[in-house]
């Protein structure tokens, strides 16, 4: 079976050519309005805070109750996408983030900000793990890895993109549409583009190959059997919803997602601050635009690190390394960033704390896919994104917490580098432990490739 689906297939390619234009670009979109709804309160915090009487702790609790709701909702929410189909599901939890991140306009005070948190992450919970099952109805193994690369740069595109509007938007708003500081009309105006790319998924996103009309029946029928083979050649029988959830490598996968995930929103949520902080530390000063151009930085050479690692791991087909060398050097480089003596090399480390953290990611999740398939891969996928992203609620709480009692980011710095040690240690001893942790049909179609 792996040496027939070794062999190229030029409908195929054709096919997967064209679902690369088609859904990739709409996709990132969708992601970008997603992440940008989701991180823009760390913007938000410079002027907020001090305008609601936040202390670090508080906003680091709030900030992360996102995640508690995000946690509790993610299976069901990806159970349902898988039954009822993309195209329906994800309509559906746009236009609900939407509704919601623009409400975080009129928040009074601890109590409504906690409440608001708590429903975004109850409105988006599934999006994430739903669009990486999705392309697993549209991608051949071989070419996985780069396309969550390529859909995860909405990421950090929407921190080089987000950052200089919301903190544009955060200097100049207020006064516009009556709102009395920028802040609010921040995330007023920035909810609104998701409700209307909401109801654009439910025109342009086919739920699967065959119901694409941009693909001839022959390339529809092509796409779906290269993949069903593939599915059968590595994991021989469909992965019921119970199993996926009690297999032991989906609990060590969430662990290891949780400690790289714990990096990416401590600088998601962090970051703005620590940039501030610098005019206290080397005595200068950055405008709250500026802050956000700092800020854009890192994030803009991660997503070309990503991209890089990604295409390689396809190439070689080799998955732990190029997840557990990430993780390690993005710990290197939180851990010294803030003992440095100027405040370039400072903004250097973060960066290749970014590095680390973006690279390892699009490879983590080729990992499931080497052992479950079907309503397990549905659950399996969803459970390791929501203990993962319960990170999302430690992280930047703990962080919060270390800063209020330390009264400096070194501490958290440190205990993210922790986890991010610990995330590439144990994604090592699964693929040790487990020769299925390496997805050999992908290796064996790359290498013909």
């Amino acid at each position: 079976m792996a040496e027939a689906l070794a062999i190229k297939d030029p409908v195929v390619e054709g096919a997967v050519r064209r679902a690369m234009w088609r859904l990739l670009p709409f996709l990132g979109l969708c992601y970008l309005l997603n992440y940008v709804d989701r991180v823009n309160v760390g913007f938000a915090s410079l002027t907020m805070n001090p305008d609601l009487g936040l202390s670090a702790a508080a906003y680091g609790l709030g900030a992360g109750l996102f995640f508690i709701g995000y946690f509790f909702f993610e299976v069901p929410s990806n159970v349902i996408l898988h039954r009822v189909g993309a195209r329906l599901w994800i309509a559906r939890i746009m236009i609900t983030w939407g509704v919601v991140a623009s409400a975080t306009a009129f928040v009074q005070g601890e109590i409504s900000f906690f409440i608001v948190r708590f429903l975004l992450g109850i409105a988006e919970a599934g999006f994430f793990p739903g669009i990486i099952l999705y392309l697993t109805y549209w991608f051949p193994r071989a070419q996985r890895a780069k396309v969550v690369a390529l859909f995860f740069l909405a990421v950090p595109l929407s921190s080089v993109i987000g950052a200089p509007i919301s903190t544009l938007l955060i200097q100049n708003g207020g006064g516009v549409f009556g709102f009395d500081a920028g802040w609010r009309l921040m995330f007023f105006l920035e909810g609104i583009p998701a409700v209307l790319v909401g109801v654009l998924v439910l025109v342009l996103l086919p739920d699967r190959p065959s119901r694409a009309r941009w693909l001839s029946g022959r390339e529809q029928r092509a796409l779906e059997q290269r993949i069903a083979d593939e599915d059968v050649a590595q994991v021989p029988q469909e992965t019921g919803l119970w199993a996926g959830l009690r297999d032991g490598r989906v609990v060590a996968l969430s662990i290891v997602y949780f400690g790289v995930v714990f990096g990416l929103y401590v600088l998601a949520f962090f970051l703005p601050q620590v940039v501030s902080d610098l005019r206290e530390q080397f005595d200068v000063r950055f405008s709250l635009v500026e802050i956000g151009l700092i800020t854009a930085v890192p994030y803009a050479v991660a997503s070309v690190a990503m991209v890089l690692n990604a295409r390689h791991s396809d190439r070689s087909g080799e998955r732990r390394l190029h997840v557990a060398v990430p993780a390690f050097v993005g710990a290197a480089g939180v851990a010294v960033a803030l003992y440095l003596d100027s405040p370039y090399l400072v903004i250097a480390a973060m960066t290749v704390c970014a590095v680390g953290v973006y690279s390892a990611i699009p490879v983590i999740w080729q990992l499931p896919s080497a052992f479950l398939t079907g309503a397990g891969a549905a659950a399996g996928i969803a459970l390791i994104n929501s203990f993962g992203n319960l990170s999302g609620f430690a992280g930047p709480y703990l962080t919060g917490w270390l800063q209020d009692v330390t009264g400096s980011f070194r501490a958290g710095m440190f205990v993210v580098a922790g986890f991010m040690v610990l995330a590439g240690v144990i994604v090592l001893f699964i693929g040790r432990d487990s020769p299925a942790a390496e997805d050999t049909t992908a290796a064996t179609t790359a290498q013909a490739q």
